[in-house]
C-alpha cells in the first residue's frame, strides 16, 4: 500500500514540477548551513531533509528522537534512554558496549562533532536541523559514511529578543526553558539558551516498587557569540554544557513495561565543548575561515544484566551488573579557504573551496562487571587514541546558463593506538578517499534536476573485547575464530543518486524526489557469540551489500488556512557474503534496522486569528533487529496532534504523541535470560514511548 502511495507521490511531484514557474513570490528560500558555499536546499545536488522549528514544535519535540520518524529512510535504535545511534538508508550502528564505535552517521551541533553522543541532541532553541542522506565523506569526513545530522542553534542577533517556555505532560514530565539574545556593545551579539527537562520514564519496577528507574534529568545550555573585530575579521564562538543524568531499566522478562531489576542502570552524559572560528574576508573574492574546537565528555552506560533480583529462581538464577565508563576528549582544527564571488577557472565561471583538517580523539574506557570465568567482580580498561588528517576541496563550475558540474574530493589518513588491560595492543591505520561528482540542470529559477556519484568511507578498528576474551573458559571452543577477528578494515560506500527539486509558487507547492543505489564494500557488520550466558560482540567485514530506494517530500497549500505535507521513503537492502559463527548464511537477507518503508503524512491549519492545529501520522515497516539472527520488529503506525492558541506574545498548546498508544519496538535481543524457564532462547524487546499528552506555555519577547 505504502509503495503505491510513494510512486503516486513521485508522479504527482513530477507533474507539479513540469508546471513549475520561475516566479519567486511566496517561495521560502532555505539555506543549508552545513554546505561549503551555503547553497539553498534546491541547489545542492544531494538528498537533504530540513526540519524547521515549526515541525519540531508540532511534535513538541524535546530531543532528536522525537522528530527522526518525520524524515524518510531514517531509523534509530534503542538500548539507551534516548536515541543514540541513527541509521540512514539502512546503514548505521545500533549499540556500543566494550569496543569503540566508528559512527556511520555523524552528529554535528553548532559545528562541534558529537558523533556517538546522541544524548546531547536536545532541540530547545535549535534553529534548523539538517539531515544529509547518503555518503558525505567529501564534505564531513570519517563519521559520515551513510550521512550526517546537523543541528544549528538560533543565531545571535543585534535585536534583544528571547523566549520563556514551561511545559508539563504525563509520566511526571516537566520542562523549563529560557533563551535570550541581543547586542553586547556595538560589535558583539550573543544568544544563551538553557533547558531543564525531567521525567519519570515509561517503566514500572515491580521489585523495587518504583516508577522512576528510567527517569530523565537533563540540563542543556548553549551560548553563541558573534563579534566583528574589524571590517575584515569576524569571530564566532559556541560554548556547550550538557548534564544528562538518565536512568536505564528498559527490558522486561515478560516483554512489557514492568521490570524486575534489583540494580537499575544509568545512561548519563556530562560534557563541555567550545568552538572558536575566525573569518577573514579582506581579499574581496574569497574568505578564510580558521576554526578550533574541543570537547570533553564523561559518560556512564550501565544496566542490570540479569534484569531480575536475587531469589527469583534459586538454583538457576545469576546476578550481574555491567557498567561502562568512558572519558572522551576531542580536538578539531580546520582551515578553509573559499570563494565568495564566482571566478573564471578553466574558462568557466566557478566557485571553489579548499580545506585542511586535523582531528584527535582520545577515549578511555573502564568496565566494571562480573567475570564468570574467575567467579568475581572484575575491571577492564582500554585506551584508544585516533588521529586524522585530511585535505579536501570542492569546485562548482557553470557549464552554461543551465548546466553546472560539482566536483568534491577528500583524502584522509588515520592512525590508531589501542591498548587495554588484557594486553591487547593494536595500531591499525589506513588512507581513505571520498568525494562526489554531480551534474546539475536548472530548469526554473528555483527548480533543478541532478545526478550524483558519491563515495564515502568509515575507518577500521580493533575488536578488543573479542581478542581479550578469546581464552575465556566459556569461549575456548571458538578461540581461533575470535583471534582471526582481531581487527576489521575500513568500509566503503558508493552511491549513485538522481533527483528532482522544485518549487511551484503559483500553486503553493514544493517537492523533492530522489532515487538512489548504494554499493557497500567490506561491510562492517556487528556479530554476537552466545555461550551459556557469556556474550561477546565484534565487528567483521562482510563481502558486500546493496541498498537502493526512493525518497519523496511534498509540501504545499490546499486552501488559505490549510496545508499538507508528506515525507515517504522506500528502501531495499541486502547482505551478501555474511556467515554467522554458528554457520548460518545471511546472504540475501535484509540488513538490520532497515525498514522497507517509512512515512510521515500530515495536515496543518489555522482557525481564525488565534487558533492553529496539526495532525500527522508516522508509518514504519518491520525490520530485523540484528544481522546475526532473524528476529524482527513489527510494523508500527503512530498518530500525533496539537492544538494551540496565540495572543499577543503568549502561546498555549495542548499536544499528543502516539495517541493510539502503539507499542513501538526500538531494540530487540535474541537469547535466554529468564531463569524461571531455564534460559530458553526468546526475543526480548525494548519499546519506544507510549501515549504522551502534555500542555506547553510560551512567552516570546
Amino acid at each position: 500500500m505504502l509503495k503505491h502511495s510513494l510512486f503516486a507521490l513521485t508522479a504527482l511531484s513530477l507533474g507539479f514540477a513540469a508546471n513549475a514557474q520561475s516566479d519567486q513570490e511566496n517561495i521560502e528560500i532555505i539555506t543549508v548551513n552545513a554546505d561549503f558555499q551555503s547553497q539553498t536546499l534546491n541547489e545542492i545536488p544531494q538528498s537533504i531533509a530540513i526540519v524547521d522549528p515549526q515541525t519540531m514544535q508540532e511534535r513538541s519535540a524535546e530531543h532528536l528522537q522525537n522528530v527522526l520518524n518525520s524524515v524518510a529512510n531514517i531509523n534509530f535504535s534503542g538500548g539507551t534512554s534516548t536515541a543514540r545511534f541513527i541509521q540512514i538508508r539502512g546503514i548505521g550502528e545500533r549499540s556500543q558496549f566494550v569496543d569503540n564505535v566508528n559512527p556511520s552517521v555523524g552528529l554535528l551541533i553548532d559545528g562541534i562533532d558529537y558523533s556517538g553522543l546522541g544524548a546531547a541532541a536536545t532541540l530547545f532553541d535549535i534553529g534548523q536541523l539538517e539531515v544529509f542522506r547518503g555518503p558525505q565523506s567529501g564534505r564531513f569526513g570519517v563519521n559520515s559514511l551513510a550521512g550526517m545530522v546537523v543541528l544549528e542553534s538560533e543565531a545571535p542577533s543585534a535585536i534583544t529578543q528571547g523566549r520563556l517556555l514551561a511545559g508539563m505532560a504525563n509520566y511526571d514530565e516537566q520542562r523549563f526553558g529560557v533563551a535570550v539574545g541581543g547586542a553586547l556593545g556595538e560589535a558583539t551579539q550573543a544568544r544563551l539558551s538553557v533547558l531543564q527537562f525531567n521525567q519519570d520514564g515509561f517503566t514500572s519496577n515491580a521489585f523495587l516498587d518504583r516508577d522512576d528507574t528510567e527517569q530523565r534529568d537533563e540540563l542543556s545550555a548553549r551560548l553563541g557569540l558573534s563579534s566583528a573585530l574589524s571590517d575584515d575579521w569576524q569571530v564566532n564562538a559556541n560554548l556547550h554544557y550538557f548534564n544528562i543524568d538518565n536512568g536505564y531499566d528498559a527490558f522486561s522478562l515478560e516483554n512489557d513495561r514492568v521490570t524486575l531489576s534489583d540494580q537499575p542502570g544509568s545512561d548519563a552524559l556530562r560534557s563541555a565543548a567550545v568552538r572558536l572560528a575566525a573569518v577573514y574576508s579582506g581579499w574581496g573574492a574569497s574568505e578564510l575561515e580558521l576554526s578550533v574546537s574541543g570537547l570533553n565528555a564523561d559518560s556512564e552506560y550501565s544496566f542490570d544484566e540479569d534484569w531480575t533480583y536475587v531469589g527469583i529462581a534459586p538454583g538457576w538464577e545469576y546476578s550481574s551488573f555491567d557498567a561502562y565508563f568512558r572519558d572522551r576528549e576531542d580536538t578539531t582544527v580546520e582551515g578553509r579557504l573559499r570563494s565568495t564571488e564566482p571566478v573564471t577557472l578553466l574558462g568557466l565561471m566557478s566557485e571553489w573551496t579548499l580545506g585542511v583538517y586535523a582531528y584527535r580523539k582520545n577515549q578511555q574506557l573502564t568496565r566494571d562487571y562480573f567475570n564468570w570465568d574467575i567467579g568475581a567482580p572484575a575491571l577492564f580498561s582500554s585506551d584508544q587514541e585516533r588521529n586524522h588528517w585530511a585535505l579536501y576541496g570542492e569546485l562548482i563550475q557553470q557549464l552554461n546558463t543551465r548546466w553546472s558540474l560539482l566536483t568534491g574530493l577528500r583524502l584522509e589518513r588515520y592512525t590508531t593506538d589501542y591498548l587495554d588491560s588484557n594486553q591487547v595492543a593494536e595500531e591499525p591505520s589506513d588512507t581513505m578517499i571520498g568525494g562526489n561528482l554531480s551534474l546539475r540542470y536548472q530548469y526554473t529559477d528555483n527548480s533543478r534536476w541532478y545526478t550524483t556519484l558519491a563515495r564515502g568511507y568509515k575507518a577500521g578498528g580493533v575488536n578488543g573485547e573479542a581478542l581479550g576474551r578469546a581464552k575465556d573458559q566459556q569461549l575456548e571452543s571458538i578461540e581461533q575464530y575470535l583471534l582471526e577477528r582481531a581487527t576489521f578494515a575500513p568500509e566503503l560506500l558508493w552511491n549513485l543518486e538522481s533527483g528532482l527539486k522544485w518549487a511551484s509558487p503559483n500553486q503553493g507547492w514544493t517537492g523533492r524526489v530522489a532515487v538512489f543505489y548504494n554499493w557497500r564494500d567490506d561491510v562492517q557488520l556487528k556479530s554476537w557469540v552466545n555461550r551459556d550466558q557469556s556474550f561477546v560482540g565484534f565487528l567483521e567485514n562482510a563481502a558486500s551489500g546493496t541498498n537502493y530506494g526512493v525518497e519523496a517530500e511534498l509540501e504545499g497549500q490546499l486552501t488559505d488556512g490549510l496545508s499538507a505535507f508528506a515525507s515517504l521513503g522506500w528502501l531495499n537492502t541486502e547482505i551478501d557474503g555474511f556467515v554467522t559463527e554458528d554457520g548460518e548464511d545471511m546472504s540475501g537477507r535484509d540488513q538490520a534496522h532497515a525498514p522497507n518503508y517509512t512515512a510521515n503524512i500530515g495536515l496543518r491549519g489555522v482557525l481564525g486569528e488565534h487558533w492553529y492545529w496539526s495532525v500527522q501520522t508516522d508509518l514504519k515497516d518491520g525490520y530485523y533487529f540484528s544481522n546475526s539472527h532473524n528476529q524482527k520488529a513489527e510494523a508500527a503506525t503512530q498518530w500525533h496532534a496539537q492544538i494551540g492558541y496565540r495572543w499577543d506574545n503568549w502561546e498555549l498548546k495542548l499536544w499528543g504523541r502516539n495517541l493510539t498508544d502503539e507499542d513501538v519496538e526500538v531494540r530487540g535481543f535474541y537469547f535466554g535470560n529468564d531463569p524461571r524457564d531455564q534460559y530458553v532462547t526468546e526475543t526480548y524487546l525494548q519499546y519506544g514511548e507510549p501515549r504522551r499528552v502534555g500542555l506547553t506555555a510560551e512567552y516570546q519577547f
